[in-house]
């Protein structure tokens, strides 16, 4: 007499959920000089001084300190009628974060009303995929 068992689905099932886990927390790699949108405008967290517009908010991977590192691009236009000075902050769902001012010196003034002022952040430490989130605040300086 044959007889047939039915096998359970459910190691099955959590072996795939551990695959996609995975794969799903390495994010998407670039290639060096790629330039492409950091997140989905789903999973961007912006906060943005009134005075500041984002131009340009882009990722790219550039050799950094000897290895290839995560960029993002930050570009300001100054939308208000007084010389502008920005802190830029931008939080990884790793718990990494960058940030700096832009412009990063005030030795050639500041952002004059209507232009644009951009600057570039490395991500410390190796890291070559891109977030699945992140937040980005814009605030002003009192120059």
């Amino acid at each position: 007499m044959l007889r047939f068992t039915k096998a359970s689905p459910c190691p099955a099932f959590v072996v795939l959920l551990i695959c996609l886990a995975i794969v799903g927390c390495a994010g998407q790699k670039l290639t060096p000089g790629e330039v492409c949108p950091c997140v989905p405008e789903a999973r961007l967290e912006k906060s943005i001084a009134p005075e500041a517009a984002l131009e340009d908010f882009s990722c790219t991977l550039k050799k950094w300190e000897g290895s290839d590192t995560l960029h993002f691009l930050v570009t300001l236009k100054n939308v208000s009628t007084q010389p502008q000075r920005y802190r830029v902050h931008i939080f990884l769902d790793n718990g990494k974060a960058v940030g700096g001012l832009i412009p990063s010196s005030t030795k050639q003034g500041l952002v004059e009303p209507g232009k644009t002022a951009s600057f570039t952040y490395p991500v410390p430490g190796v890291m070559v995929h891109l977030p699945k989130s992140l937040i980005l605040t814009v605030k002003t300086v009192t120059p």
